[in-house]
C-alpha cells in the first residue's frame, strides 16, 4: 500500500512538473510588472548535480516561487561551468584509466561500457548538461531554461573577452610577479575549483632560517620566528629523502621535495648529494643567534613534502614539540635503531622565552599536563597548540634572554626580527601552502614565484573601497554574514586570473593564457539577460563585439553606427539593451558560505570595477554547507548523494522540505534519511487530511473561528516576513506545523467547521507552496480552482483580525486539558465519571490585572490595601507565584474565564470521556482546590 502511495505521489510530481513545462509559466520576458532577478551560482559539470546543489539553490527557488506569488516578474535562470581543470581532470583521469575516478563515474550512474565516452571533455560537458536540467526539473526549481549556456561557447568566450578588455583598461589587470598555487603537471596556477583539495588554502609567506651544520645550512621554515630563542633541537624524518644542494652559492640541507619548490621560487639549485635523513641524526647544528649547540633528532611525523622537510623544535612552547622529546623518552627502541643513547634527551631542557599572563613558564608543557594528552597522535594536541599559540601572540612578551627584543610584544615582533635575521645572512624567506593542495590533475601543488602572469589587483586599495561600497549598498542575508565579506575584501590579495591549461576563454591579448575558473564567474548574471537571443540565433557570436557589449550594458557609443557595423537591425539591438535594463541589477544573489572567501567576494568587486551603482546587487544571501548523516559531504570520499537519488528515493517535495527545514542562516544542515522518510509521510498525511474538507460548512461563527482567522493572519504574517529574510525554516515552522496544528486543533473544537475554515485551509496551501510547489498544485487543483497555485495572489494579513487574547483562551482550554490528563495519569484513574473546576476568587483577578501595569512596588501596593487583608497569606502567596509567572498582556476578567468554560464544557467532555464537568466558583467552595486556583490556572477536583 505504502509502496503504491509513493508511486502515485511521483506520478503527481511528474505531472505537474510537465504542466509547468507546456505552459511555460517560468519563463520571464520585460514587462509593466515590478521585477525580482535572482541567481545562484552556476554548477561545474564535472558530475552529477547533488544535494550540495540542491540545498543552496532551493533557497534561491523558494524566494523565487514566493516573489512570483507576491506579483513580481521573477526571472530565475541557470547556466552551466565548465571553465578549467574539473572537467578536464575528470577526462584526463578517464584517459589513465585512473580507477578512484572510474569508480566514482561508476557510482554516479554512469554504465561501465560507456566510461571510454568521458575522456573526451565535450562528451562530459553535454552529458552533465542534459542530466543537470532534468535534475532541477525533477525537484521542481522555477528556471527559465531559454537563458541557459556554458562556459565554453564561443558567445561566452566573446563576453569574457570583452569583461577582461574592460578590467585592463581600468587598470585591474596587470602583469606581474607574484606567488601564486602551482601545479608543477599542468605548469599553471591552480585556482581554487581547480582543486581536488585545498580549497580555500593560499600562499604563506615562512621565514626560512639557517643553523649552521658542518660546511653546510640546515634550513627550517617557521612563521614564528621569534621562537629561534626556544630551540633545544631539530627534527628529521630518518627515512625520509635528504639532499645538500648549492642554493645561491651557499649550501643548503633540505628534504629532495623542496628542491623543486626553491627552483621555483626563483632560487638557483644545484643539488650535491643526496642521502636518508638517518645519516645526520645524533649530529648537532648551531642555532642563530643564540649559537647554542642543539641535537638532530629522529621524528617520523616530519613530512618531507612540508616545507623544507627539517623542523625546529621549541618544546616550552610548542606542545607538539613536547610530545615528540616524550614519545622518545617512552619509546628508547627508536634511538637505539638510530644507534642514538637516550642520554642524549637528558641535556636538553625547555627554554621559555615568552612570559604571558595567565601562563605558567613553560605553558606548552602545561596544558600536555592539564588535558592529559597522551602522544603527538593525540587529537587534543592540535586544541592545545591552537590555545597557547593564541594567548601568547595576543598577550605575550619575549623574555630577558632574547636580548635587545625583550619586552617586544609577540605580535609586533615578527617584522623587526626577520629583517634583522635576513640583514645578518642567517635567514630568508620561503612561500608554502598552509595545507595540502590537489589539482584536478591529481598532482600536489606547489608555490611558485610566477613572472609575467596576469593578475586581478585584488590589493588596489580604490578597487577595495568600491567593492566596499557594493557591500555597503547590499542587503546581507543574514547580516552577520557581512563581516566575512568585509574581511574578504580587506585582506585579498592579486590573484592570478589565468592558467595554461584547461577549458575556458584565453585572455583576447595574451592567448597563452586561458581565463581561470573563478575569475569568468562574476559577472555572468548580465550575460543571462541576452542568452535567450543567442539561444534563439537572432545574436551570434560575430555581432558580441565590445561595442556591443559597451552599448547594451554601458550605454556607450552610437547605436546606429552598431547596427551598420554588425549588420543587425537597431530594433533588435535596443530590444537586447532593454532587456538588460529591465532585469539588472539582481535582486538575489545567494551562495554558500564558504564563497564567500572567493567566489563571491570577487562578485562585488567586478560589479563595482565594471557597472555603474544603479546596476549593483541588491540582495546578497548566504548560507551554510550540508552534511550527509552527520559527515562533510565529499563527492572523493563517496559522502555524497544525487539530486536524482534523493528523488528516486523520497520524492522532490519532501526532500525540497528537508533540505529547507533543515537548517537556515550560516548554520550547518545534516541530511538524515531517517528525517525525510518522517517529512514525506507528513506531506502525504497532509495531503489525505486537507482533501477531505467537507462542502457542507457551518454558517455560524464562534469563538474557535475568530481563533483560527486570528492564527492564520498571524501565519501570513511570520511566514511572509520569514521568507523576505530567507528564513525559510522559520517560514515552514509558521506556515507548515504550527498552522496545521492549528487546524487539527480546530477540526477537534468545532463541531462542523465553517467557512473560515475553508480559508485557512486554502491560505495554508498557499504559504507553503514556495516550498512544496507539487502537493500545493495538486491539492488546489483537486479543489477545483483553474490554473496554478504557483500564480495565485499571496496571502495579506489583514492586521484587524488578529487578536492575542482568542490565543490566551485557546491557550487556556489545552492547558486544562493536559493538566487534567496529566492528574489521571499520575492518580492510575481508570475512569473518571466527573470533574470539578475551581474558578479563582475576584480579588486574585484584580491583583492579576495590577500586575499587568508593571509598577514598580507590587508588593507594597497591594499589602496595604485593606481590602486584601482579610486574606491573610493567601495574598502574599499568589504575589509570589506572579514573580515566577509571565504575565499575560491582555484582559483577564472571571468573567472571560467562566464563559469559556461554559461554553467549552461539551468539548471537554467529548475529549475526556466524561460525564459531568461542574463550575465552582473559589468564594463558594472550602475545598482544598478552591485555595489553590488561579486565574487561568484553575483547581481540579477528579471524581
Amino acid at each position: 500500500m505504502v509502496f503504491k502511495m509513493e508511486q502515485s505521489w511521483a506520478a503527481i510530481e511528474e505531472k505537474w512538473q510537465a504542466r509547468w513545462r507546456e505552459a511555460k509559466i517560468f519563463e520571464a520576458d520585460p514587462s509593466d510588472k515590478p521585477k525580482v532577478f535572482v541567481t545562484f551560482p552556476y554548477a561545474y559539470l564535472n558530475g552529477p548535480l547533488h544535494l550540495g546543489h540542491a540545498y543552496t539553490c532551493l533557497r534561491v527557488d523558494i524566494y523565487a516561487r514566493f516573489k512570483r506569488m507576491q506579483g513580481y516578474n521573477v526571472l530565475f535562470p541557470f547556466a552551466f561551468h565548465a571553465t578549467g581543470e574539473p572537467i578536464a581532470g575528470v577526462a584526463e583521469r578517464v584517459r589513465k584509466k585512473d580507477e578512484k575516478q572510474i569508480k566514482i563515474l561508476i557510482e554516479s550512474g554512469i554504465s561501465p561500457n560507456d566510461i571510454e565516452k568521458f575522456s573526451d571533455p565535450e562528451y562530459i560537458v553535454e552529458y552533465y548538461r542534459v542530466e543537470g536540467i532534468k535534475a532541477f526539473n525533477r525537484i521542481g526549481f522555477s528556471i527559465d531554461w531559454r537563458r541557459q549556456f556554458t562556459t565554453i561557447t564561443r558567445e561566452y568566450n566573446k563576453f569574457i573577452e570583452w569583461q577582461y578588455y574592460t578590467l585592463k583598461e581600468k587598470g585591474y589587470v596587470q602583469k606581474g610577479t607574484h606567488p601564486v598555487v602551482w601545479c608543477p603537471s599542468c605548469q599553471s596556477p591552480t585556482g581554487d575549483h581547480d582543486r581536488l583539495a585545498g580549497e580555500g588554502v593560499s600562499p604563506i609567506d615562512y621565514i626560512l632560517l639557517k643553523f649552521r651544520f658542518e660546511d653546510s645550512w640546515l634550513v627550517m621554515a617557521t612563521l614564528r620566528p621569534e621562537t629561534i630563542f626556544g630551540v633545544v633541537n631539530v627534527w628529521v624524518n630518518p627515512d625520509a629523502d635528504y639532499v645538500k644542494a648549492e642554493v645561491n652559492n651557499e649550501k643548503w640541507i633540505m628534504s629532495k621535495e623542496a628542491v623543486i619548490k626553491f627552483i621555483e621560487q626563483k632560487k638557483r639549485v644545484k643539488v650535491i648529494e643526496e642521502f636518508k635523513g638517518e645519516k645526520i641524526l645524533g649530529k648537532y647544528c648551531t642555532v642563530p643567534l643564540t649559537n647554542r649547540l642543539v641535537p638532530i633528532l629522529p621524528a617520523y611525523f616530519v613530512d618531507p613534502n612540508n616545507a623544507t622537510g627539517i623542523v625546529m623544535s621549541v618544546p616550552s612552547h610548542a606542545p607538539y614539540d613536547w610530545l615528540g622529546l616524550l614519545d622518545l623518552k617512552n619509546n628508547p627502541e627508536i634511538l637505539e635503531k638510530y644507534g642514538l643513547s637516550s642520554k642524549i634527551l637528558e641535556d636538553i631542557k625547555p627554554i621559555s622565552l615568552i612570559k604571558t599572563p595567565g601562563l605558567g613558564e613553560h605553558p606548552a608543557i602545561d596544558i600536555v599536563t592539564e588535558m592529559k594528552i597522551k602522544d603527538q597522535k593525540d587529537p587534543k594536541a592540535e586544541e592545545a597548540t591552537k590555545i597557547v599559540y593564541k594567548k601568547e601572540f595576543h598577550q605575550g612578551v619575549l623574555r630577558e634572554n632574547t636580548g635587545k627584543y625583550s619586552g617586544i610584544a609577540v605580535r609586533e615582533i615578527k617584522d623587526k626580527l626577520t629583517a634583522d635575521l635576513i640583514d645578518n645572512n642567517i635567514a630568508d624567506l620561503m612561500w608554502e601552502t598552509a595545507d595540502r593542495v590537489i589539482c584536478r590533475c591529481n598532482t600536489p601543488c606547489i608555490v611558485k614565484i610566477l613572472e609575467d602572469q596576469w593578475f586581478l589587483t585584488y590589493s588596489n586599495h580604490e578597487w577595495k573601497k568600491i567593492a566596499h561600497d557594493v557591500l555597503d549598498n547590499a542587503i546581507v542575508l543574514p547580516p552577520e554574514a557581512k563581516s566575512a565579506f568585509e574581511y574578504t575584501i580587506d585582506w585579498l590579495t592579486d590573484k592570478a586570473c589565468a592558467r595554461r591549461t584547461g577549458l575556458g576563454t584565453k585572455l583576447p591579448w595574451d592567448k597563452e593564457w586561458i581565463v581561470e575558473t573563478l575569475s569568468d564567474s562574476t559577472i555572468y548574471m548580465a550575460f543571462y539577460t541576452i542568452a535567450k537571443y543567442i539561444n534563439d540565433g537572432r545574436l551570434k557570436a560575430e555581432h558580441l563585439t565590445r561595442e556591443f557589449f559597451n552599448y547594451v550594458f554601458l550605454s556607450k557609443g552610437d547605436p546606429d553606427k552598431l547596427s551598420e557595423k554588425l549588420g543587425l537591425e537597431r530594433d533588435l539591438i535596443e530590444e537586447v539593451k532593454k532587456e538588460f535594463e529591465y532585469w539588472y541589477p539582481v535582486d538575489l544573489r545567494n551562495s554558500a558560505k564558504e564563497l564567500v572567501y572567493n567566489h563571491f567576494t570577487f562578485f562585488l568587486f567586478h560589479h563595482g570595477a565594471i557597472f555603474p551603482k544603479k546596476h549593483w546587487p541588491r540582495i546578497l544571501g548566504v548560507n551554510g554547507m550540508i552534511n550527509i548523516e552527520g559527515q562533510k559531504m565529499s563527492k572523493s570520499k563517496g559522502i555524497f548523494i544525487s539530486i536524482n537519488e534523493a528523488i528516486n528515493q523520497f520524492g522532490a517535495d519532501a526532500t525540497r522540505l528537508e533540505l529547507a527545514y533543515a537548517s537556515e542562516g550560516l548554520a550547518d544542515a545534516d541530511w538524515r534519511s531517517a528525517d525525510v522518510i518522517g517529512l514525506r509521510n507528513k506531506i502525504i498525511s497532509t495531503f489525505h487530511m486537507l482533501k477531505s474538507i467537507e462542502e457542507d460548512l457551518d454558517e455560524k461563527i464562534e469563538l474557535v473561528d475568530k481563533w483560527l482567522e486570528s492564527r492564520v493572519n498571524i501565519a501570513i504574517k511570520k511566514s511572509t516576513e520569514h521568507y523576505e529574510r530567507l528564513e525559510n525554516r522559520s517560514a515552514i515552522q509558521e506556515a507548515f506545523f504550527n498552522l496545521q496544528n492549528d487546524l487539527k486543533w480546530y477540526l477537534r473544537r468545532k463541531i462542523k467547521p465553517s467557512n473560515i475554515f475553508r480559508k485557512a485551509v486554502e491560505t495554508m496551501v498557499k504559504l507553503v507552496a514556495p516550498v512544496l510547489p507539487h502537493f500545493s498544485e495538486e491539492l488546489w487543483s483537486y479543489w477545483g480552482n483553474k490554473g496554478f497555485i504557483s500564480l495565485e495572489k499571496w496571502p495579506e494579513c489583514d492586521d484587524n483580525k488578529i487578536n492575542i487574547e482568542y490565543d490566551v483562551w485557546e491557550n487556556y482550554l489545552q492547558a486544562l486539558l493536559a493538566d487534567i490528563r496529566e492528574i489521571i495519569k499520575v492518580n492510575k484513574i481508570s475512569k473518571p465519571s466527573r470533574i470539578r473546576i475551581y474558578v479563582a476568587p475576584e480579588w486574585k483577578y484584580e491583583i492579576y490585572r495590577e500586575a499587568q501595569k508593571k509598577p514598580a512596588n507590587l508588593f507594597e501596593s497591594i499589602m496595604k490595601q485593606e481590602r486584601y487583608k482579610k486574606y491573610g497569606k493567601e495574598v502574599l502567596n499568589y504575589l509570589k507565584k506572579l514573580q515566577k509567572t509571565s504575565i499575560i498582556q491582555v484582559q483577564i476578567d472571571k468573567g472571560k474565564e467562566v464563559k469559556m468554560l461554559e461554553e467549552s464544557a461539551w468539548f471537554i467532555k467529548k475529549e475526556l470521556g466524561i460525564e459531568q464537568l461542574v463550575i465552582v466558583h473559589s468564594e463558594t467552595s472550602e475545598h482544598p482546590k478552591s485555595k489553590i486556583a488561579d486565574p487561568l490556572k484553575p483547581g481540579i477536583l477528579i471524581e
